[in-house]
């Protein structure tokens, strides 16, 4: 009477596939071995870089000391209004001119709120921002990735890093964050105050101007009474 045994083989030195035979053992005790391979499928784990998060202070030390290269990736009004220098521009958004109907209202709508009261362009992501990216700087080129806030410099160096490069850091809060100094800068304003545009901009000079009046209104009162006693109606 025939038996049959199965058994599995691990072979050294793979980690590709897993062999398993199986025996045939007849009355005579000759053996017929039947191979046959059951492949697994391996892992591929990819290694990812971490992007840098660091300070203005950090931010300027890696430019001066590390070697890193500076990419401005604000909009076009922000950048004109305040960017370090010698920084590149590659802009993570552009500013929407399409004009079907759907974007026309949208850009309307825009324009009438967010673009008045703040300056904000009605804007929409930069196909070519990768590309832009990809032929000015290597993989392996260390990117200092700044914005205003700090949120478009994370998204663009999260999607860099998608592509390869593996030496990118973001300023923590953006340029909002970096104090009169820290870097050189061109522009008609700070570093800092690059995204104080529109409506919003006016008022706080109005609010500047009005307590100021009212700080030397008080500081009149207080220190000269009887002149403003004189000046002021009577009640």
């Amino acid at each position: 009477m025939a038996t049959f045994n199965y058994s599995t083989l691990l072979p050294p030195r793979s980690d590709y596939f897993r062999a398993s035979c199986l025996a045939f053992q007849s009355s005579g005790k000759s053996w017929v071995v039947l191979p046959k391979r059951s492949f697994r499928r391996r892992r591929q784990f990819g290694i990812r870089a971490e992007i840098n998060y660091v300070n203005a202070d950090e931010a300027k030390e890696l430019v001066k000391a590390d070697g890193y290269a500076v990419v401005d990736v604000r909009d076009k009004s922000q950048f004109e209004r305040a960017h370090i220098k010698s920084c590149y521009h590659v802009p993570l958004f552009i500013e929407n001119q399409d004009n079907d109907p759907g974007t026309i209202i949208k850009r309307t709508l825009h324009n009438n709120f967010a673009g008045l009261f703040f300056g904000l362009p009605f804007t929409k992501q930069n196909p070519d921002f990768v590309q832009s990216i990809k032929s000015q700087f290597s993989p392996n080129t260390k990117l200092l990735l700044v914005c205003q806030e700090g949120l478009r410099s994370t998204a663009a160096a999260r999607k860099l890093e998608e592509y390869g490069f593996q030496n990118v850091a973001c300023i923590t809060s953006g340029l909002q964050s970096v104090k009169p100094g820290t870097f050189e800068s061109v522009g008609s304003t700070e570093l800092q105050n690059a995204g104080k545009a529109g409506l919003i901009t006016v008022q706080g000079k109005i609010s500047a101007v009005l307590g100021t009046i009212l700080v030397c209104a008080f500081l009149f009162v207080t220190f000269f009474p009887d002149q403003a006693e004189k000046l002021l109606p009577p009640s």
